[in-house]
């Protein structure tokens, strides 16, 4: 599944979550309870922004995240 970064300007907190491509993600909210974390003080349904996400997807055969080109990520710590 891809990584997605979204952005709440409500609060100026920038979460990254792993969903796929068809799911719609309006609300801090849904966002936060995608990400299994607390809303805080932050109204639920403050609407998020979707940002451009690292791009990276996990392996079926590996469960370890590759680029979508199809190679090894490139990262520190990567041990594809």
């Amino acid at each position: 599944m891809p990584t997605y970064d979204y952005i709440c300007p409500e609060n100026g907190q920038e979460l990254s979550v792993f969903h796929a491509m068809s799911v719609r993600i309006g609300t801090w909210g849904e966002l936060c309870d995608l990400a299994s974390v607390d809303a805080g003080t932050t109204n639920r349904e403050a609407p998020v922004e979707r940002r451009m996400g690292t791009g990276f997807v996990l392996s079926p055969k590996s469960g370890k995240p590759t680029g979508f080109g199809g190679g090894c990520c490139s990262g520190d710590g990567c041990n594809c």
